[in-house]
């Protein structure tokens, strides 16, 4: 078996937890404030408001932005289907944009087309770790008088003409499920500037309690959003490595690069030159006549992990039931996503590992192409 992902813990990750659990202290302790204060000092802002996961790191920021019934944010299709759900928590809409073919991010030519009276946000997510077009988006924001929630989940460390991702809009969010490149377990953490929304984002997580503090006093609707300190423990300790975990990341992808980028049938990832990449995941995308879907299953059986990324979000079931979208609605979008494959792809994959999955690679392709129609 070489698995799709794995996190990479060590023993200062452990002696931490350790540290959490003799100290009694399980929740709203020292380690979150030292976590929340490390990672914005990282990406460089004021603020750093954690959380049990990016997905309510996004929806506090909807909430805190006032973004609510019959309001649109502009947002991309090929995401987590998190990025979209967050907009609807609210009852607002999302409005997608299709996505460039290259970068797979938001097409930022077709983002003004878009945007109406009922637009509040832009939200763009770095897609598999790489920054989007933040100086078009946010030339478009200041015009028309629109929040930037950068949606950085797959992207920590990550920059856009040397500048970190996250800090870049009005307000970002970072998560840390075990396949990201660091891990709390689960969590996320919040970053900005802003002092109001920050302040509100504190109160949100929290259940709604006040500016004050005061026990049981609760001025807004509010959520259980919480970090534990465990988590944070775990954070701690991995943002203390995050050069070295980023490094080790860059390394395999690199090798799987070197390997694939001769295979006509592939297309490896494409880095624009003006950004660091973050590698998330390490996503292939095949040729026409290859038939990903038999590609797939046949590494699985061979025990090689692997799964499509992504998804189109306007084709998940709960939103072509809800809005009425269909195959056609965004043709760059729907392309790539038949033809993309997330291959294994963590920071201790060694080289032997990443020569099996190659050549298992370019055996099933030969199995898997499609028949040419005259």
């Amino acid at each position: 078996m070489i698995p799709l992902s794995g996190p990479d813990i060590t023993q200062r990750e452990k002696d931490l937890v350790m540290e959490v659990l003799d100290s009694g202290i399980l929740g709203l302790g020292p380690k979150m404030k030292q976590f929340e204060q490390m990672m914005a000092d990282y990406v460089g802002v004021k603020h750093a408001i954690s959380c049990n996961s990016g997905t309510s790191g996004l929806h506090m920021l909807i909430a805190a932005m006032g973004i609510g019934e019959g309001d649109e944010v502009i947002t991309t299709s090929f995401s987590f289907v998190a990025s979209a759900n967050c907009i609807l928590f609210e009852r607002a809409v999302p409005v997608f944009v299709d996505i460039d073919e290259k970068t797979y991010n938001l097409d930022v030519t077709q983002i003004e087309a878009k945007i109406t009276p009922k637009t509040k946000a832009i939200l763009p997510v770095h897609v598999f770790g790489q920054p989007a077009n933040m100086d078009e988006i946010r030339v478009l924001a200041k015009q028309y008088g629109l929040w930037v929630i950068e949606d950085s989940c797959e992207a920590i460390g990550g920059e856009w003409n040397g500048e970190r991702v996250g800090g870049l809009g009005d307000a970002g969010v970072f998560a840390f499920y075990p396949n990201k490149q660091m891990t709390t377990g689960e969590g996320g953490i919040i970053v900005t500037n802003n002092d109001e929304i920050a302040e509100l984002c504190h109160s949100i997580r929290n259940q709604g309690r006040g500016e004050d503090g005061l026990w049981l006093s609760h001025v807004r609707l509010g959520y259980n959003f919480r970090m534990d300190e465990l988590s944070a423990a775990l954070g701690v300790a991995q943002l203390e490595r995050i050069d070295e975990i980023l490094a080790k990341r860059d390394r395999v992808a690199a090798m799987y690069t070197e390997r694939l980028q001769g295979v006509a049938e592939v297309i490896v990832p494409h880095v624009e030159d003006n950004v660091k990449m973050s590698w998330f995941v390490y996503v292939i995308r095949f040729a026409e006549d290859v038939d990903r879907d038999l590609v797939m299953e046949r590494l699985s059986k061979r025990g090689i992990g692997c799964r499509p990324y992504f998804t189109p979000i306007h084709l998940q079931p709960f939103y072509v039931e809800r809005f009425g979208y269909k195959r056609g609605d965004f043709p760059v979008t729907e392309r790539v996503a038949d033809k993309t494959l997330a291959i294994p792809f963590f920071n201790n994959l060694t080289e032997a590992e990443v020569e099996a999955v190659v050549a298992a690679i370019k055996e099933e392709i030969a199995n898997a192409k499609e028949p040419v129609v005259k």
